[in-house]
């Protein structure tokens, strides 16, 4: 009886149909040692990009939609409608991102298998999680010690 939840999908004893996991056969042909170390380097690099788009989520792409809404709000006289069209605008940036990442992912976990590395899952949870406590971090100091309640470097905030 399969009763393990990787095996079922979770809780339930069946799987709903396309959500397997994916089984990868063995390596593949390995390519010529030139050629793997060119996979190696695009995958370098589509694991750069994977970071840099994660990076941009959690601070041009936010800057980018509140500086519209402003814009927005500015020409038509409506703030209701610079409100929406920043929502709006993070909403498709950050989920167009998050896709890009995806494929970027998937894509990046093909290139690693055939510069000849056994690569079975992908990079994206962790690229995101280290950006997000990088970036939080940054924040953090940033409030704390430059604009926070009061800067701690320049009491009365220069006054």
């Amino acid at each position: 009886m399969r009763s393990d939840p990787s095996d079922t999908g979770g809780l339930f004893v069946g799987r709903r149909p396309g959500t397997a996991p994916v089984r990868y056969r063995a390596l593949p042909k390995l390519g010529s040692a030139g050629r793997q170390r060119v996979d190696r380097r695009l995958a370098d690099a589509m694991l750069a990009m994977m970071t840099v788009l994660s990076l941009c989520c959690w601070g041009p792409i936010p800057i980018a939609c509140l500086w519209i809404g402003a814009q927005i709000d500015y020409l038509s006289g409506s703030v209701s409608l610079g409100i929406l069209s920043s929502l709006v605008g993070l909403l498709v940036l950050l989920f167009g991102a998050l896709k890009i990442m995806r494929n970027l992912d998937e894509a990046w976990i093909l290139v690693r298998r055939a510069a000849g590395i056994d690569q079975r899952s992908g990079a994206l949870g962790r690229v995101f999680a280290i950006t997000a406590v990088v970036c939080g971090a940054v924040f953090g100091i940033w409030f704390v010690l430059f604009n926070g309640t009061g800067s701690m470097v320049t009491p009365g905030n220069g006054v």
